[in-house]
Parts: structure tokens; sequence; C-alpha cells
């Protein structure tokens, strides 16, 4: 806690402005300074808190800001529930009860809902804040799969996160912050947990990490 993932995923969402440093999509340096902005560049964010709208359903979730039209310039109510249907089934097949408010739904069932509302506008980025820190065991196990399943589809994906286990078995390569600076970053099979685990000597093994 403290260490800073948070305020740097705002910044890569364009929720916070940067004081410092660049950021570089494609090769090419971008300036974030809204969400929107963020969103042009293919980078979707799912907070922690997951940004969603208790009082509404699953589709006008999925489709908030973003709605479907008809060609009256009206809500395409049935083709949003229909696409949110097929995109929320891609995820999780058993996932039926779309159209009850967000709010009766369980804590699995709401990060489905996020994640169908990145990959449904083909974000090439998706940053994850601490997506299971309040699921159940049997959800997250659900969502790690899914993790997994768009990473072997070709999507990059920032996941956050202080659990080691989940850091180690996801991740192709962990950056270590601590108190708002970057300590380093390795491939995952340059590093142990036994490197950032023991609190014991920490302070000596992040310092050894941040010179090697």
């Amino acid at each position: 806690n403290g260490a800073g993932k948070s305020c740097l995923m705002k910044i890569l969402s364009g929720a916070m402005s940067s004081t410092d440093g660049t950021i570089v999509v494609n090769g090419t340096d971008v300036a974030l300074n809204s969400p929107i902005d963020a969103r042009n560049c293919g980078i979707e964010t799912i907070y922690q808190s997951l940004a969603l709208a208790d009082h509404l359903d699953a589709p006008s979730n999925l489709f908030l800001g973003r709605e479907l039209k008809t060609r009256f310039g009206t809500l395409d109510d049935k083709r949003m529930e229909t696409e949110a249907r097929q995109a929320l089934r891609q995820l999780n097949p058993n996932f039926k009860n779309i159209t009850d408010t967000v709010a009766n739904m369980s804590g699995g069932q709401r990060q489905v809902i996020a994640i169908a509302r990145a990959i449904y506008f083909n974000a090439r980025v998706v940053i994850m804040d601490e997506p299971t820190a309040s699921l159940s065991a049997r959800e997250t196990d659900t969502l790690l799969a899914i993790v997994r399943r768009l990473r072997d589809e070709g999507v990059t994906i920032l996941h956050v996160s202080h659990r080691l286990d989940e850091v180690f078995d996801l991740a192709d390569r962990v950056t270590v912050l601590r108190d708002g600076q970057h300590v380093a970053t390795r491939d995952i099979s340059e590093i142990s947990k036994d490197q950032l685990h023991s609190p014991i000597s920490r302070e000596a093994k992040l310092k050894n990490l941040q010179e090697q």
C-alpha cells in the first residue's frame, strides 16, 4: 500500500495528469489528458471500484457513454442487449441474468461486465487495478482464467496486485514500485517470490534488486 500503483494506473488511463516522464504507445509519445485520450489509444481501465452504475443492468453498463443507436437516433436497447449477452457469455458462459441491476450481481459478475466493456471496444491494453481484491476464492479462479485467456489471445494486460501468487501465475514481466519510485522491471523468470516476500529483510532485498 502506498507504493504508487493506483496513481500510475490513473495516469495511464488519463484520469490523472503526470508531472514528469513520457507515455509511449506504439513507439509514439502521447499525451493522455483525459480518459477519452486513453481510449483513443486503445487503453481501457478496470478500476478497483469497477466504475459501474449499480442501478443499471449489464447492457446499460457495458455501453454507458457509448450507447448504440438506431438510424432514427434513439437508443437501440434490443441490439445492446444482444451484443452484451454475446460479449458476457464469451467471458463467462454461465452469465445469464444480464437484465438484473448490477447492484444485485455478485462481485465476479461485476468484474466480467467491466472486462467485457473493455474488450468489446477493442482495447489493445487493459489495465486491471487489483481486480481480485473483493472476490471470493471461486470468483478469483474464474477471473484469473479469463485473464489468462485474454493474455493468450494477445491482449496486453497491466495487472496491478500485491498478491504475489497472482503475479507469478499471470505475468511475463514484473515491475516493482515502492514509495512512489520505480525499483526494477524484470522478466518473471529472473525474479523470485523470496526477493519480494520476506518482511524481515525486504529493504535489503529491494536495494539489491534495484542494483542488479
